[in-house]
């Protein structure tokens, strides 16, 4: 249910009809590199990817309440999102 690629998410590359969840993760306004997870609604461990050298990601999810946990040197930062079936989800964490 995640999908990354090399580089980072480009929206061309987006599936039509898929659920998506994408974004980024800077601190400071500068992109972090890590990892990023996809914990469902009870906050259990569902995907986990690389964010990319400008510290993108994407999952393809089913609708529902996600939390968006970014896992970077020196921190860790937490969002809950709603994606709908079919939508474009954007997250913009800052660490």
């Amino acid at each position: 249910m995640c999908g990354a690629q090399a580089g980072g998410p480009d929206a061309a590359s987006i599936k039509p009809g898929e659920t998506t969840i994408q974004g980024s993760v800077t601190r400071a306004g500068e992109p972090v590199t890590g990892y990023v997870r996809l914990l469902d609604s009870t906050g259990e461990f569902t995907a986990e990817v690389p964010t990319s050298a400008t510290g993108q990601f994407r999952f393809y999810a089913a609708e529902g309440t996600w939390t968006v946990r970014a896992l970077v040197p020196g921190g860790t930062a937490d969002r809950t999102v709603v994606a709908e079936q079919g939508g474009l989800t954007e997250v913009a964490i800052a660490v």
